[in-house]
């Protein structure tokens, strides 16, 4: 496989991966040897960002300062080092995606990125006047504003799948509001509020059987489960760096290559370009046509590392023992007086939103911060789930590879501080 093209299938290491022990994991991540508030660190807020493990602080170390230099056309050897790191790279995340075909990995600065490119590319030529953007209401800010301001231009409408109390999307409703109007369905992987996973595969037979795409933010799927865009069928799928143990102001996007060499430049400069003159310019091909000027070589060639250490552990073995932590988790937590745990679909990655009566989650999160547990508070960029379910905001705890049961049993002590403190 090639940067220029080639066969990419989302595969299983060249050998299986070591027995899951978290404790050695956990060594390979140097940030969490570290005490906060003199407690020992115990990161909870994994859904917002990983953190790093050795083989990635040591790939971005050596490439700033063994091979750094700017990518393509460059004769000189340090550039061909750097762009062949930056399409290995690319190749890396065709694997772990699924992907036909290297050209269909559009390198952006993060999921965010990947959605604008999409809703101000395909969607300006695809949506017009009385058409319809299909979303849910578990989205993202990310994938809701970027859809809004394409509608507000294009005087279209954005219609929106309800969900239930658990927290799982009604497709009764969903496969309802697929219309002859409707031109892009654009929903989570996994919801970042509330853990749950949806059906995309279904979701997306059901789009595609009326002729409508459809996008997948998988900001908060890529790190946990094995992602294979073949198989889910899904024309578009975004997922950002630092969400999978990289770098942060890096991702990728996937798109079908039918739809990639349709879509116009969704920004100009260098690189993206086949020739400029002042009468008019000739594109590049994908990706390149979707990568104006310098991007971030580094993020690219240190997300590609944070591939090569997820697939180590072997992705079937991190669900697992997250699945297992969630278990725990939710047990604990749900059995305690006075907490209220918000998202309880049958189908849910490994994050706790909860609230605490009498608390408001931003003092639940500074007191566990005291108490040197690192969760989110807040309405997480997802405010239409907070009116869903009539709170302000939520505390959220969400686990990685790295977490253990432990870190659970110090959530529990730190929520009955919270308590204690609010009698």
């Amino acid at each position: 496989m090639s940067a220029s093209g080639g066969q990419a299938r989302a595969g299983l290491p060249s050998s299986p991966p070591a027995p899951y022990d978290v404790e050695r994991i956990r060594e390979e991540f140097p940030i969490l040897k570290q005490s906060i508030h003199g407690k020992p660190l115990v990161y909870l807020d994994n859904a917002a960002s990983t953190q790093k493990p050795r083989a990635v602080i040591g790939t971005l170390s050596r490439f700033y300062a063994t091979e750094y230099a700017n990518i393509h056309r460059g004769v000189h050897l340090l550039s061909e080092l750097a762009t062949a790191a930056y399409e290995a790279a690319r190749e890396k995340v065709a694997r772990f995606v699924g992907a036909r075909d290297t050209r269909e990995i559009v390198f952006v600065r993060g999921t965010t990125e990947g959605i604008n490119l999409v809703a101000q590319s395909y969607g300006r030529s695809h949506v017009g006047p009385g058409d319809e953007v299909l979303l849910t209401t578990m989205e993202h800010h990310s994938n809701i504003v970027p859809w809004q301001l394409l509608c507000e231009e294009k005087n279209a409408r954005i219609r929106v799948v309800p969900m239930s109390d658990a927290g799982e999307l009604d497709l009764d409703a969903y496969e309802k509001l697929l219309s002859q109007k409707t031109r892009i369905v654009a929903v989570t992987h996994v919801s970042n509020a509330l853990g749950t996973k949806n059906p995309i595969r279904l979701m997306v037979e059901m789009a595609h059987a009326r002729g409508i795409p459809v996008l997948v933010d998988g900001a908060q799927a890529a790190a946990h489960s094995v992602v294979d865009v073949q198989e889910l069928g899904c024309d578009f799928y975004a997922f950002s760096g630092h969400k999978v143990y990289g770098p942060s102001g890096v991702g990728a996007l996937y798109g079908r290559l039918e739809h990639l060499l349709a879509m116009p430049p969704y920004q100009g400069g260098g690189e993206m370009i086949r020739r400029v003159t002042f009468e008019g310019t000739t594109y590049a091909d994908p990706p390149q046509r979707f990568e104006a000027g310098t991007p971030s070589i580094a993020g690219a060639v240190g997300m590609g590392a944070a591939i090569d250490y997820i697939s180590s552990l072997g992705r079937e073995a991190i669900a697992a023992h997250e699945q297992e932590l969630l278990e725990y988790a939710t047990a604990s937590l749900g059995s305690m007086k006075g907490v209220q745990l918000i998202g309880t679909a049958r189908e849910k990655a490994a994050v706790i939103s909860f609230v605490i009566d009498g608390v408001h989650a931003h003092d639940v999160g500074t007191v566990l911060d005291h108490e040197g547990i690192a969760v989110r508070a807040g309405h997480h960029c997802a405010q239409p789930v907070m009116d869903r379910f009539g709170v302000p905001a939520t505390a959220r705890a969400s686990f990685a590879l790295y977490n253990t049961r432990g870190e659970v049993d110090a959530l529990a002590r730190g929520i009955e501080k919270v308590q204690e403190m609010f009698a």
